[in-house]
């Protein structure tokens, strides 16, 4: 896969991963989206390394089940770490 068939899985990736993770996020929608390609990057690389699975073709359900894990790891770190301030 190029890298724009990752740019464009992550932001699909992005865009589940936010539904499978209701919430106010304080970034809004543009660092959901940024969150969800780097998150496609990040799954990747969890596959490979953790798990010794080669990525599959772009609409292999084993590529998207990667991307969207590593989208939900990076959106549960930034909320832990720009969670929402309560005043």
């Amino acid at each position: 896969m190029g890298i724009v068939s990752w740019i464009v899985l992550g932001l699909i990736a992005g865009a589940i991963a936010k539904l499978l993770m209701p919430g106010k996020d304080p970034g809004g929608c543009i660092i959901t989206i940024l969150l969800g390609i780097a998150g496609a990057f990040v799954g990747g690389w969890v596959g490979k390394t953790l798990f010794h699975v080669q990525l599959g073709k772009f609409f292999d359900a084993r590529t998207w089940g990667l991307a969207i894990l590593g989208s939900l790891i990076l959106l549960i770190g930034y909320r832990l770490l720009f969670g929402a301030r309560r005043d």
